[in-house]
C-alpha cells in the first residue's frame, strides 16, 4: 500500500524535477570551483593544525604565570638574613667554619671513654642551633636589630667555647694517670 502512495506521490511531483542537462561547461566551472575550494580548505587545516598546539603553549603560559604570583618562591633564611645585614652572612661563613673545624676533631676523639661527653656537647650544639634559627627568624620579623645581631655572634662564640672546653676535657681525660681504653666514664 505504501508503494502506491509513493509511486502517487512521484507522480505529482514529476513535473517538478529539474530534468534537463545543465549548461555546456558546468562540469569544468564545476571542477574550478572545487580545486578552488580546496585550496582554501587547505588553508584553513593548516591554520588548524597550528591553532591547537598554540593554544596549548599560551594555557602553559598563563597557567605558569599566574602560579608565579599566587605562589611566590620564598627565599632561604640566609638569603633574607643577608639582605638584612650583609655582615652577618660573613660573620655566619666564618664562624660555621670554625664549629665545624672543631666538630670535626671531637668526633676524630669520639671513643668509648669520651663517648658520653661528645654526645651531651652535640645535644647543646643541637640546642644552640634551634636559638640561632630563632634569632634569625626574629630578625626577618623586624625585632631590634642590633640585639638580635649581638645575640646571634654571642650564639656563634658560645658554641666554639663549648666545643673547646669539651676537647680540653677530652685532652684532660687522656693525660690522667689511670687512663684505661677498657673503662668508661
Amino acid at each position: 500500500m505504501e508503494d502506491k502512495n509513493l509511486d502517487k506521490l512521484f507522480d505529482k511531483l514529476r513535473s517538478d524535477f529539474d530534468c534537463e542537462e545543465p549548461s555546456a561547461g558546468h562540469q569544468n566551472r564545476f571542477l574550478e570551483k572545487l580545486n578552488t575550494s580546496q585550496q582554501t580548505v587547505g588553508l584553513s587545516q593548516r591554520t588548524v593544525f597550528w591553532q591547537k598546539p598554540m593554544n596549548i603553549a599560551a594555557a602553559i603560559l598563563v597557567i605558569g604565570t599566574l602560579s608565579i604570583f599566587m605562589f611566590p618562591f620564598e627565599k632561604p633564611i640566609e638569603e633574607q638574613v643577608a639582605e638584612i645585614s650583609p655582615e652577618v652572612s660573613k660573620t655566619e661563613f666564618y664562624f660555621t667554619s670554625l664549629i665545624e673545624q672543631q666538630i670535626d676533631k671531637l668526633e676524630k676523639e669520639n671513643s668509648p671513654e669520651t663517648k658520653r661527653l661528645v654526645e651531651d656537647a652535640m645535644l647543646q650544639l643541637e640546642k644552640l642551633e634551634k636559638n640561632y634559627t630563632q634569632l634569625e627568624d626574629d630578625l626577618l620579623n623586624g625585632g631590634n636589630s642590633k640585639l638580635i645581631l649581638s645575640a646571634m655572634i654571642k650564639n656563634f662564640q658560645t658554641r666554639i667555647d663549648l666545643l673547646q672546653e669539651v676537647l680540653d676535657k677530652i685532652e684532660n681525660i687522656k693525660q690522667l694517670p689511670d687512663y684505661d681504653k677498657n673503662t668508661t666514664i
